[in-house]
Formats: structure tokens, C-alpha cells, sequence
């Protein structure tokens, strides 16, 4: 990004904090402290709630074998 982009980014998140309460502000100055330290959250906690992941005790060709066995085809096909 070069510095030009910067200043008008930062000039339009500006016009958009201006008119906010001294308490908001506070906390969003917090808050991005805090994501300055790493504080805020844990990185690889918030990809696995993103994508999560299937658990299960049975290997993967049970589970395949369970989830064919599970289908259910109820098609009627209706003459015209």
C-alpha cells in the first residue's frame, strides 16, 4: 500500500470514529491495543471454528460405509 492510500484510508476510518463517545473510543483503542500484543485471540482457535473438523472415532472408510447406508432414494418418477 503506498503512503497516499494510507492517509485516505485512515482519513475515512477518522471521519467515521470522529463523532463517536469518548467510551467507544476508549474501547476500540483497547481493543487494537490488544491486537498490537496478540492478545486479542487465539489465531489457530478461530481457523477451526472457521472450518471445524469431523470427529470421530471410526476411520474414514466406516464413516463412508455409514453415510451410503444412510441414503435413502424416495424418487417418483410420474407419467405424463
Amino acid at each position: 500500500m503506498s503512503p497516499t492510500e494510507i492517509n485516505t484510508l485512515t482519513e475515512s476510518y477518522f471521519g467515521l470514529l470522529r463523532n463517536l463517545s469518548p467510551e467507544i473510543k476508549l474501547n476500540l483503542i483497547e481493543r487494537l491495543s490488544k491486537t498490537m500484543r496478540g492478545e486479542l485471540g487465539n489465531k489457530s482457535n478461530t481457523l477451526d471454528e472457521a472450518f471445524g473438523a469431523w470427529k470421530s472415532k471410526n476411520s474414514a472408510d466406516e464413516i463412508i460405509k455409514e453415510l451410503r447406508e444412510s441414503r435413502s432414494f424416495n424418487r417418483i418418477i410420474e407419467g405424463f
